[in-house]
C-alpha cells in the first residue's frame, strides 16, 4: 500500500522552511510531496482548489497531510470543499483554527495590514474557516516558546502561552483527535527531532507518542 504525505507551508513561505521536515518524514519511509501556494495573492479557499487538484494527481493509497500554521486552514477548505478523500490522518502544526489575535492586530494597522496578510483574512487568519468535515484523525501541535517575531515585534496581544505567532489557545478544538504542546517556537517546531519524531508517531498510530 503506498502511502504519501502533503506538506503545507504557512504564511510568507515558500515550502523551503519545511525541507528538514521533509527529510524527517522520507526517514520514516513515506513519500512526501510538497503543495506550494500563493498565502497572499490567493485566499484559502482558492488555494485549496489547487490542492484538490494536485492531490487528485497523486499515485496513492493513503494520503497523509503535514500543514504548518495557515496551511491547516487550507486543509479545512479542502474537507469543505470535496470531503470525500482517500484515506489518512492530519497534523498540523501552529494552526490558528480559531483565528488568529495577531492577525486581527496586524489588520488594524492601516496599509500594513494589507500588505502583511494579503487576501489570508478570507475565512482565514481573522476567523471563519470552515468546520471540520473531514471524517479523519487530525493531531495539533502547539509550541509554547515565545520566539520574537512580526506578530510580538507589532505588539500584538498573544494570550500565553503562545509560540510568538500563535496562541496555544487559537490551536484547539473539539474536532482535534490530540493536541500536544512542544517548547519550541511557531518555525523553531519544522527544525525539531522530536516534532518529527511525533507527525511521525501520529501519521503512523493516531495518536502522539
Amino acid at each position: 500500500m503506498r502511502e504519501v504525505v502533503v506538506t503545507l507551508h504557512g504564511l510568507w513561505m515558500t515550502g523551503l522552511e519545511m525541507s528538514v521536515l521533509r527529510r524527517r518524514l522520507k526517514a520514516c519511509d513515506y513519500v512526501v510531496r510538497p503543495f506550494y501556494y500563493h498565502s497572499l495573492l490567493r485566499s484559502p479557499a482558492e488555494n485549496a482548489r489547487r490542492l484538490g487538484r494536485f492531490v487528485d494527481t497523486l499515485e496513492a493509497d493513503v494520503v497523509h497531510f503535514v500543514a504548518h500554521s495557515l496551511g491547516g486552514l487550507v486543509l479545512l477548505h479542502l474537507f469543505e470543499q470535496a470531503p470525500m478523500q482517500r484515506p489518512g490522518r492530519i497534523v498540523m502544526l501552529g494552526s490558528p483554527v480559531v483565528g488568529s489575535a495577531a492577525a486581527q492586530h496586524a489588520a488594524s494597522i492601516p496599509v500594513l495590514g494589507r500588505l502583511l496578510l494579503g487576501r489570508s483574512v478570507e475565512r482565514g487568519l481573522l476567523g471563519g474557516a470552515p468546520a471540520w468535515a473531514g471524517g479523519r484523525d487530525v493531531g495539533m501541535i502547539a509550541g509554547t516558546r515565545p520566539r520574537p517575531g512580526i506578530p510580538v515585534l507589532l505588539g500584538a496581544p498573544l494570550s500565553a502561552p503562545h509560540d510568538g505567532t500563535v496562541a496555544v489557545e487559537e490551536t484547539r478544538a473539539f474536532w482535534i483527535h490530540a493536541h500536544l504542546c512542544v517548547p519550541y517556537g511557531h518555525f523553531g517546531m519544522l527544525f525539531s527531532l522530536s516534532v518529527g519524531a511525533e507527525i511521525c508517531h501520529f501519521l503512523h498510530s493516531g495518536t502522539f507518542a
